[in-house]
Order: C-alpha cells, then sequence, then structure tokens
C-alpha cells in the first residue's frame, strides 16, 4: 500500500466527518444566535435559555438525519473492507 493511498483514505474519511458534522452542528448554531439576539433584545441572561433550546434543536437534527447520518458511515466503512483486498495485493 502506497502513501497516496492512505492519504487519499484519510481525505475522504475526514471529508465524511466533517459533512457529518456540518449537518448536525448548523441548526444548532442558527438557534444559538436567534437565542442570542433575543437574550441581547430584552436583557435575560439566563444560561438555561441559550443551552435547552439548542439541545432540542441538535437532538431532533439527530433524529431527522440519523438514518443518513450511519448510512454515510456504514457505506465509507463497507467501501474500506471491500477494498482491502485490491489495496494489500
Amino acid at each position: 500500500m502506497s502513501p497516496e493511498v492512505v492519504i487519499d483514505i484519510f481525505r475522504e474519511a475526514l471529508s465524511i466527518v466533517i459533512m457529518l458534522v456540518v449537518a448536525i452542528i448548523t441548526p444548532a448554531l442558527l438557534t444559538g444566535l436567534l437565542v442570542a439576539i433575543f437574550q441581547a433584545a430584552t436583557s435575560i441572561n439566563e444560561q438555561t435559555l441559550s443551552f435547552l433550546p439548542r439541545l432540542i434543536v441538535t437532538l431532533t437534527t439527530l433524529s431527522y438525519i440519523g438514518n443518513w447520518f450511519f448510512g454515510t458511515i456504514v457505506q465509507f466503512f463497507e467501501r474500506l473492507v471491500l477494498s482491502i483486498p485490491v489495496l494489500i495485493g
């Protein structure tokens, strides 16, 4: 196995991880921004008010995209396992 193959596998794995993390974090970031704007407008400085909506949005996002999330990971793992004979030989 050449170093280029290892780098390609690592690059693909890293891009998959970035794609999955962005899909989960983006709704939570937008929710946090909206709550921060609301807190700034009303001068409410409550930590629970900023944490709970982000938690709910993150869990809801995971429940909606969970099938795609784990399907992507399984497809990558299957490609890795099926390419083992090609990489070794």
